[in-house]
């Protein structure tokens, strides 16, 4: 009588983070590197997300505000349904989140949405957990349904507000502004260079010496010339050294608050949005892994990990191998994507000569950042180019990108292998 073989033990490939770099990765793996292998069926990808929803992230400066300017549902991608085009023996969905990573013995530790643990030994990793924002209206901190909260809570507020302080002149504190302004205030004539007594008084204190830092001066004051179009003042060259109460704008995001300025200046707010800066995800990675700022200490050219052993990796805005965008973060996935199959056919006993080289990235750093200012106008430039106010509008003010995510979540962006 014939023995049948014992199954092959299977082989986790653990992605951590449900955003842009996780998502895509596992989608990239599955069509590309998985049936490549030797024995596909005894390689799992095993997404790990807090949250079973995507999200199109840079929308939040305009979904925030109200469903009329950018309705929720169109927001966000339920990321299981995304993945049943592929055989459930490659891939699993974790709603979890990553509390421990014992990168030596090859262990993930996942804390599970509906109570428990679990321990995941992984094959391969990636880490992907992003980064969480001060104020929890612009991202995934926690999950979908705690962002839809805040947002309603934020909402309810804003029909009786007056006064609002933005802190933070960087991408999102300046098209919150100017989504706010427009939305509260509409927009001066043509021939005005402001509008005069506003509605609601919007305030956004910056501690540099320009807004939008990341572009030309030339291009920050022509959004700072929009931003007074729509009622928007800014405060240059100071930053917030108090607010009272203390969790005003990061714990209750609908809250009166007084902002104080270095300078002692002290502003009244019905709200106060806190749009400054990013934690990186970490907190469960050892800190022999990370960099000065938290991020994870990731290769520039191959995206690994190489201190933490073989076959560990890092993308997107918890890495260390560019700045933070999402346009750098879609870049890397095909750099990345390539170098892990290369290790998995190495591992898997192909020869070396038969896989090539590693694949290498290189980091885009050419002036790139478009930015709406309301509905129908915005600045920026790609690429190094300045573009006008209409392209602006036409590329991204329309729908803050929803426009490009569809293929994205679904995977289709990633049918070839790029």
């Amino acid at each position: 009588m014939a023995q049948t073989s014992p199954p092959v033990a299977q082989k986790n490939i653990v992605v951590l983070g449900g955003s842009y770099g996780g998502v895509s990765i596992a989608h990239y793996l599955l069509k590309h590197a998985i049936p490549k292998l030797p024995s596909p069926a005894s390689y799992q990808i095993v997404l790990v997300s807090p949250s079973e929803q995507a999200m199109c992230r840079p929308a939040c400066p305009r979904s925030l505000i109200s469903d009329d300017l950018l309705p929720i549902s169109k927001v966000f991608a339920d990321i299981p349904q995304a993945f049943t085009q592929y055989p459930t023996a490659n891939f699993r969905f974790l709603h979890g989140t990553a509390t421990s990573l014992d990168h030596t013995n090859r262990l993930v530790s996942i804390t599970l949405a509906d109570g428990g643990t679990e321990a995941l030994a992984f094959h391969t990793l990636v880490l992907a957990t992003g980064a969480s924002t001060t104020s929890p209206l612009f991202g995934l901190n926690r999950d979908s349904v705690f962002l839809r909260a805040r947002w309603a809570e934020f909402r309810e507020s804003l029909a009786a507000a007056r006064t609002i302080v933005i802190a933070g002149g960087g991408p999102s504190g300046i098209e919150t502004a100017g989504e706010l302004g427009e939305y509260l205030n509409g927009r001066a004539g043509w021939f005005s260079s402001k509008l005069e007594n506003p509605k609601v008084k919007i305030t956004v204190v910056t501690s540099a010496a320009q807004i939008l830092p990341v572009l030309r001066t030339s291009i920050a004051t022509k959004a700072e010339a929009l931003l007074a179009q729509v009622g928007v003042t800014v405060v240059k060259n100071t930053r917030v050294a108090g607010v009272l109460p203390e969790g005003a704008g990061t714990e209750s995001v609908g809250s009166k608050a007084t902002v104080t300025l270095e300078d002692g200046t002290k502003l009244e707010a019905d709200l106060y949005i806190p749009a400054v800066g990013t934690q990186p995800n970490t907190s469960f990675v050892d800190k022999s892994l990370l960099t000065a700022d938290g991020r994870i200490d990731t290769n520039a050219a191959t995206l690994r990990v190489d201190q933490a052993g073989p076959r560990i990796y890092a993308i997107g805005d918890v890495a260390s191998y560019s700045r933070p965008a999402i346009h750098l973060t879609l870049a890397a996935v095909p750099v990345l994507g390539a170098n892990i199959k290369r290790d998995l056919l190495l591992d898997a006993g192909t020869a070396e000569t038969a896989v090539g080289d590693d694949r290498v990235y290189v980091e885009d750093k050419r002036e790139t950042h478009l930015i709406p200012i309301g509905t129908s106008k915005g600045v920026g430039a790609a690429m190094g180019y300045e573009f006008p106010s209409f392209m602006i509008w036409l590329i991204k003010g329309r729908d803050y990108w929803l426009w490009t995510v569809g293929g994205l979540w679904s995977g289709k962006d990633w049918n070839k292998e790029k």
